[in-house]
């Protein structure tokens, strides 16, 4: 077991996070069950399996939910990729966020490979 807040990349998804949750404050209101619900969800699963990573016992289970946080980011930027389309995000807070959530997709392909040597 490891302490989760020790880790950059739980920072950056925490982070990425709240920053989600801020932007999707201004989508349109009949959104709040289908995008917002859905971006919100899989933006907060990242760092929620790194938590639940971190308080595995084997290496194994840690690695499986980095993956799982992994998945999640994929998701993230496809329903980001959606809001930028519906015009629910500008072309350049969509590029913003979508480089924040690339580089923690990046942190966590880099430390599940740490973890499973």
């Amino acid at each position: 077991m490891q302490d989760y807040r020790k880790l950059i990349v739980w920072e950056k998804a925490h982070k990425a996070t709240l920053e989600i949750y801020s932007l999707t404050k201004s989508f349109p209101k009949d959104e709040l069950y289908g995008i917002v619900s859905q971006l919100r969800r899989s933006v907060s699963s990242i760092p929620a399996n790194i938590v639940e990573g971190c308080g595995r016992k084997t290496k194994a289970d840690f690695a499986r939910f980095l993956n799982i946080a992994i998945g999640s980011s994929n998701e993230t930027e496809y329903f980001l990729l959606l809001a930028k389309d519906l015009g629910y995000l500008t072309p350049s807070g969509h590029e913003q966020i979508c480089t924040s959530i690339t580089e923690i997709r990046k942190m966590l392909v880099s430390l599940t490979s740490k973890v499973q040597k």
